[in-house]
């Protein structure tokens, strides 16, 4: 194995200034799941992109097993069933307690180490998951965070975030370069860019079918997109994709806006057994790949940042 005791050290200190916005995918909520256990809607392990799709598919007779692509599936489920039986399923799946990760419980303390120590304020967490772990693993640290989520299910605000304050009413972002009320300099921003199910009001919003993304791409421009102080947070970033899959093309698109508008900076993904085609692709986008498993990355990078609890 490689030895990255190098890139670990550039990472840790990155983490601690402020500079770095992890970026979560369905693969970040397995960490903790051993061997053989699958996903049970209600038990005590979320589902993975495959995983929700198979639930999804067996809730409309989808008539093509072997291919189980997650948008294409929730997009037969929509034609077949409507968009609303849609959202019900996916409800049902997300609105039950699963346990924080691993990953999620480390996140949250390292948001909060952050916050005291950096003057380059506080963590951007980015993540295209629709369920509430990371934000349970915060309220179980102690660790106050607001939540901005991509809005898809109301017309005339589509393409467009609500922001949903730690203590405060939520609003919908109008107008996101002139949008300054994101309290940066205070507490972390969890940006859920897919949507995210809403256990409290059902006021659910997920990007989730092929058309859902066909859309989505037509508003990924990072100005028109996302607030003028999360827009300019990311510019000055690397990125950390952690739980990738890195054929994933809707993360290649807001690849190439952000490097369009000048965000140039070299990134990381973790992922213990890359394609080799992914190698070279994701090279060209300014993003090296770590080749090992997220909990090994974990552990190296919290001896870095926590030694005295590490010990």
């Amino acid at each position: 194995m490689e030895d990255l005791a190098d890139t670990y050290e550039l990472l840790a200190k990155r983490l601690l200034s402020g500079k770095v916005v992890p970026v979560l995918g369905a693969g970040a909520n397995l960490g903790d799941r051993p061997p053989g256990a699958g996903f049970v809607p209600g038990g005590r392990y979320l589902p993975d992109g495959r995983e929700l799709a198979e639930v999804l598919a067996r809730s409309a007779n989808y008539p093509h097993e072997d291919n189980l692509d997650l948008a294409r599936v929730s997009q037969y489920v929509a034609a077949m069933l409507g968009e609303d039986e849609l959202y019900e399923e996916l409800h049902k799946i997300f609105d039950s307690d699963y346990p924080p990760t691993s990953l999620h419980h480390f996140l949250a303390r390292l948001a909060r180490y952050t916050r005291e120590v950096t003057a380059n304020g506080c963590m951007l967490l980015v993540t295209t998951n629709y369920d509430d772990a990371l934000e349970r693993a915060f309220r179980a640290e102690g660790e106050p965070y607001d939540v901005v989520a991509y809005i898809n299910d109301i017309e005339q605000y589509r393409g467009h975030f609500r922001h949903i304050p730690f203590d405060g009413e939520p609003s919908v972002i109008l107008r996101p370069n002139e949008y300054t009320d994101l309290p940066l300099d205070r507490r972390t921003i969890i940006a859920k860019i897919h949507g995210a199910v809403d256990r409290r009001n059902r006021a659910d919003s997920f990007v989730i079918t092929e058309d859902d993304y066909v859309d989505y791409i037509t508003h990924a421009d990072i100005d028109r997109l996302f607030p003028v102080t999360l827009a300019e947070k990311i510019k000055r970033s690397h990125f950390l994709f952690l739980g990738y899959s890195l054929r994933d093309w809707n993360v290649r698109v807001m690849l190439y806006r952000l490097r369009r508008k000048g965000a140039r900076r070299r990134s990381w993904a973790i992922d213990a057994k890359p394609d080799p085609v992914d190698l070279v692709t994701w090279d060209e986008r300014g993003v090296d790949i770590l080749h090992v498993r997220v909990e090994h990355f974990l552990a190296a990078i919290e001896r870095r940042l926590f030694p005295l609890e590490a010990a």
